[in-house]
């Protein structure tokens, strides 16, 4: 009896290492992740299959809250007005059947501001209402900070491209992350944008600095592979300085470009009439891959973005980010096959 004990504590010790160093080994791979668009329902099971196939390790998965303007409180999230995809049921969905897969989950919760106004404007006119804001956006992601543990999700980001926010509340930003590692045992990190990130003065208390990295790494239409790749290589060296003060990983919280021909000078200009290029796009992902995707210090990224209903997404007279069903869908595929 007391060698059965024995066998059994041991056999539970053993697996409960086993366990921990699988989850460390876990985190220590490549992110080869994709951003996964929320829909208007849930997600189908054989949606998973494109994600599969393209050899993503990761996907983000985004609920949303919707706020009336840049200056004023009154956050909305999980409101039976929105889109089943941004809410709890749709986001709970789509973790399940990412973990069924064997897909990890980075879990992002971001603000939609009223008329498309960009997030890091957002800024409050007294400390009334930043006070009731805060309060408003503590109970946002601290609901996501739940399902998260609940569901068991890899990886919480706690907000996207917030810059005044971060930058002149960054008391409450400290406190949220203690409040949220009461709740959430996973990793945590913020995505700030690729002019902001340098302002944030809380990396020291997250687990990877998250950089959406839609940096211009050339000018004009159509550049060719070696200027993008000395643009990107003249950034590689900041990006690695950054990650050595605060003793962390960078992670691309998001990274790609449209198919246009100019999409390496603004990447973030959903907005541009530029022509149509393919090439281009795939000319500015695979300067990104050959000269800092395979770096230390970067643990990967979730490439912008998308769509579950895979057949019907992108191709050739779509001309915004996503890379499905166009020529640079192949190489994303061959560069996440590698690791």
């Amino acid at each position: 009896m007391k060698r059965l004990l024995f066998l059994l504590a041991f056999s539970s010790c053993a697996y409960s290492w086993g366990q921990m160093n699988t989850e460390a080994n876990m985190l220590e791979q490549q992110i080869n992740g994709l951003s996964l668009v929320s829909m208007n329902r849930l997600i189908e099971p054989d949606e998973a299959e494109p994600i599969t196939a393209m050899k993503a390790n990761w996907v983000s998965v985004i609920p949303f809250a919707f706020m009336p303007s840049k200056s004023s409180s009154g956050l909305v999230f999980d409101s039976k007005w929105q889109w089943a995809g941004e809410r709890v049921v749709g986001a709970t969905a789509s973790i399940r059947l990412m973990h069924e897969k064997g897909v990890k989950v980075m879990l992002k919760p971001q603000i939609w501001v009223g008329h498309g106004v960009f997030t890091g404007e957002i800024r409050m006119d007294n400390e009334k209402e930043w006070l009731k804001f805060e309060k408003e956006y503590e109970e946002f992601i601290m609901t996501f900070a739940k399902l998260a543990e609940q569901e068991k999700v890899e990886m919480l980001c706690l907000g996207t491209e917030m810059n005044h926010f971060t930058v002149d509340r960054a008391d409450f930003w400290k406190q949220l992350i203690k409040d949220v590692r009461e709740v959430y045992s996973g990793q945590l990190t913020y995505a700030e944008n690729w002019d902001a990130y340098e302002k944030v003065t809380f990396w020291d208390q997250l687990d990877f600095i998250g950089i959406d990295a839609y940096f211009p790494v050339a000018n004009g239409d159509d550049p060719g592979l070696d200027e993008l790749m000395t643009g990107w290589r003249d950034l590689e060296k900041k990006i690695a300085a950054f990650s050595d003060t605060w003793k962390k990983k960078i992670l691309f919280t998001e990274y790609g470009y449209r198919s246009i021909s100019d999409c390496a000078a603004t990447p973030w200009d959903y907005k541009s009439s530029s022509k149509n290029s393919e090439q281009a796009q795939w000319n500015a992902l695979e300067a990104l891959y050959q000269t800092i995707w395979d770096k230390a210090y970067l643990a990967g990224g979730f490439l912008w973005k998308w769509y579950p209903d895979h057949s019907s997404a992108g191709g050739s007279k779509n001309n915004m980010f996503t890379v499905q069903n166009k020529k640079a869908e192949e190489l994303v595929r061959t560069v996440y096959s590698r690791k």
